[in-house]
């Protein structure tokens, strides 16, 4: 009688037709894990990052982002006639957002207008945009548009927007921030995070399924105070934070942001 050793080519094939399944069925979940948990560690520290900067301002100029008194775009030479760039701004003679950021932050790159933003895509530039938010304008769920944004790039590749028009962002002592105070006072006050910075997906963080028992996905608003639960997958755990400016503070600007800043996983 002979003995046989090894596998015939049938049972050889078998296996690797069962390893590559299992492969399909979770390396799409590996991946999304993934890149939720390095979009959640990089959005945390580029908040840090931003209030760092605030209270650094406060501390060494005397005004955080309650005391900025003008717009990037609004400053003017000492004869009240050349525009100076945003890009040139400090605070030892200007007040703004863009030299609040100047002086405080190191390894930045001022970009100005969100159309000089551009990812490559195989060798060609491609404009930089919002790829699955809000409407045919490009608008986050708090209603700010990619196109009324002064832009920024920092050191680890993350993008960081805020209001053209911000400036004097401040929030009474003991106001409560929620969906009011953010759509009314501080409606110029709002930014993004983009923490994959010009990189895809270029998408808005979202809510999932109710905390409720809800089956559905549920709104994304600037209501923070009511709860959100973001899924760690691609379609939910995406890229993009829209955050408020106030005082020396930055906080998350949406329901489905605050989530990911409070959670852990």
């Amino acid at each position: 009688m002979t003995k046989r050793f090894g596998f015939t080519l049938a049972e050889v094939l078998i296996t690797l037709g069962i390893i590559g399944v299992v492969a399909a069925m979770t390396i799409p979940t590996l991946i999304a894990n993934t890149n939720g948990a390095k979009f959640r560690s990089q959005f945390k520290k580029t908040l840090s990052t931003l209030n760092q900067a605030g209270l650094m301002s406060q501390a060494q100029y005397d005004f955080d982002y309650a005391g900025t008194s003008s717009t990037c775009v609004a400053v003017k030479t000492a004869d009240g006639k050349a525009s100076v760039t945003g890009d040139k701004q400090h605070p030892d003679s200007a007040m703004t957002f863009c030299a609040l950021l100047n002086g405080t932050l190191t390894g930045h790159t001022y970009v100005g207008e969100s159309t000089k933003l551009f990812r490559n895509n195989n060798g060609t530039q491609l404009q930089y945009s919002w790829v699955k938010t809000k409407g045919a304008d490009k608008a986050l769920a708090n209603g700010l548009k990619l196109a009324d944004t002064i832009n920024y790039t920092l050191a680890d590749g993350s993008i960081v927007g805020f209001h053209k028009n911000a400036s004097g962002c401040e929030l009474a002592p003991g106001t409560p921030l929620d969906a009011t105070v953010i759509a009314g006072g501080l409606a110029n006050c709002i930014g993004y995070i983009d923490v994959n910075g010009v990189t895809l997906p270029n998408s808005e963080v979202s809510c999932g399924k109710g905390t409720a028992g809800a089956t559905a996905d549920v709104a994304t608003s600037n209501d923070v105070t009511t709860p959100c639960a973001v899924p760690n997958d691609a379609t939910h755990m995406t890229d993009v934070f829209p955050i408020v400016f106030h005082d020396a503070t930055v906080e998350p600007a949406s329901n489905a942001a605050k989530y990911v800043l409070t959670s852990s996983k």
